[in-house]
């Protein structure tokens, strides 16, 4: 007779690095893998400022900064140390630069891509010779429906989300032989409790000297309020499908995950490139004067 094991069980020595863990996605990550019976490497910029995993037994707190390299490799390190492996890296931190191109100074367009796409390039170059020496492991990037269509006012945004995907899908492909596996995750329509909003609404550039954007970015801001998504997602929703994405035992790239109300996901995948445009600029006619 075969006896069923809890996924506590099944998954107990299986270890996941997340970053970004502090709050959110990366927090509610952290708690649904812990539940699950994984070891977790929860890293954050500053761990003083986290209260949530003080007391679980299968969670290490740690810094990490995916800015700063020797961070980096320090946290890997302590994780490997305390549970003997990386099966799975989750890249999850990040944050959105919003305002139009021409306001967003040169050192803001760098940390764009210093954090959403050259940090998850950074840890994931930590990870593989854990995971290269085990002949197995999962790296799941957080991306966004930004990597899948663009909205004005977010050009950097989108550009390293872009970029993000487009390195996940070729990496994934050099990976594979070695019983890697690259996925990505990609929320859309805006995710609840989380503090990406705050850091991206603080991180909107303006200029003063800049007036002829002005109608513009008013009547964008208008049109922005008149498509939201009907609902947004909560980050447990998110964490679900990182879960199902690292324990799937597939080789499946993309994984949604939102409400496509807009009909954006579903326009990007179907139309003719052109029509695909125009369909996006129609919901900011006013703002475009066309």
């Amino acid at each position: 007779m075969i006896r069923a094991h809890s996924a506590k069980t099944e998954n107990m020595g299986k270890t996941i690095l997340i970053t970004g863990a502090s709050s959110g996605i990366g927090e509610a990550c952290a708690n649904l893998f812990s539940e699950k019976g994984w070891n977790v490497v929860a890293t954050m910029r500053d761990p003083a400022k986290s209260r949530v995993f003080k007391n679980a037994q299968n969670v290490l707190v740690s810094r990490l900064d995916v800015q700063d390299i020797a961070s980096i490799e320090r946290a890997v390190s302590e994780g490997v140390s305390r549970f003997g492996s990386v099966d799975v890296l989750l890249n999850n931190a990040g944050y959105g630069q919003y305002g139009v191109f021409e306001a967003v100074p040169r050192e803001k367009v760098l940390q764009q891509f210093e954090v959403n796409v050259f940090g998850p390039m950074n840890v994931i170059r930590a990870v593989l010779p854990v995971m290269r020496k085990a002949r197995s492991g999962v790296i799941i990037n957080m991306s966004s429906g930004a990597g899948i269509f663009t909205l004005p006012m977010i050009s950097l945004y989108s550009a390293s989300k872009f970029a993000l995907e487009g390195f996940s899908e070729a990496l994934s492909f050099e990976l594979l032989a070695l019983g890697i596996v690259v996925k990505i995750v990609e929320p859309h329509g805006g995710v609840n409790a989380t503090k990406f909003n705050e850091r991206t609404s603080a991180s909107n550039a303006m200029s003063a000297e800049l007036t002829d954007y002005q109608p513009f970015i008013q009547r964008s801001t208008e049109a922005f309020s008149r498509m939201s998504a009907a609902r947004l997602i909560d980050s447990g929703d998110v964490a679900r499908v990182v879960y199902e994405a690292a324990t799937d035992g597939s080789d499946r790239l993309r994984y949604l995950v939102g409400n496509d109300t807009r009909g954006f996901i579903k326009a990007r995948a179907e139309l003719p490139d052109q029509e695909y445009v125009d369909l996006l600029r129609s919901h900011f006619r006013d703002a475009i004067g066309k």
